[in-house]
């Protein structure tokens, strides 16, 4: 079987399977299965699988480079489009169920509360990702301008650690799991740009001392 035959076969496979922890979602809203604080739930449950999906995408590329599974790089753009899709779950479940569309509600607490203030920077920062993800649009960009345009993956990354570690308050131990994944695939990257360009990350790392 050639490798485009196999790629027909596991990319709808791979879109089945991000379903499925929507399906899980609505399995266990329709078995009243929420918990006492069915909002807090559904917003907690779409946040997590926004992490998972954008550590997921990040992760293509230390594995490409370190296991030569360049076929990887078919699924980045769908993973990271189901980073999205989920990121517009939480948000809504934000925006319709605790705050009902009250435009005014949101933005006093958009203003108020810094978790809220970056997880909607990071909602925000995601859109020019998604909206440029075609192949149409890489052309219309150009691929310099569209790589460093889709390099904000990695600061709404960071965004979303904050913003996790800010609304547990107490128990860190899940986000900082989380930051430990990122800080290793971000690390990873780091030290694949100093083996290819060590010149340019010198000057990077002085400039970024005080």
């Amino acid at each position: 079987m050639q490798n485009r035959d196999i790629h027909r076969i596991t990319k709808p496979a791979f879109f089945v399977l991000a379903l499925i922890p929507l399906a899980f979602l609505v399995y266990r809203g329709m078995h009243n299965d929420l918990g006492a604080n069915p909002v807090e739930t559904l917003n907690r449950y779409t946040g997590d699988w926004v992490l998972r999906f954008l550590l997921l995408t990040l992760a293509i590329t230390p594995l490409r480079r370190l296991a030569g599974w360049n076929a990887l790089l078919r699924y980045r753009r769908m993973l990271g489009l189901f980073a999205f899709f989920y990121a517009c779950l939480h948000f809504l479940s934000y925006a319709w169920l605790d705050q009902y569309f009250v435009l005014a509600d949101i933005v006093k607490d958009v203003a108020k509360r810094p978790y809220i203030t970056v997880g909607f920077a990071c909602f925000l920062m995601l859109i020019p990702l998604a909206v440029t993800s075609t192949n149409a649009m890489i052309r219309r960009l150009g691929a310099r301008r569209w790589q460093t345009l889709h390099r904000l993956v990695y600061l709404i990354g960071v965004g979303g650690i904050v913003h996790f570690l800010w609304l547990v308050k107490s128990d860190l131990r899940e986000p900082l799991i989380y930051g430990a994944i990122l800080a290793l695939l971000l690390g990873f990257r780091l030290w694949h740009r100093a083996r290819r360009e060590p010149g340019v990350v010198a000057a990077t790392v002085r400039q970024a001392l005080p």
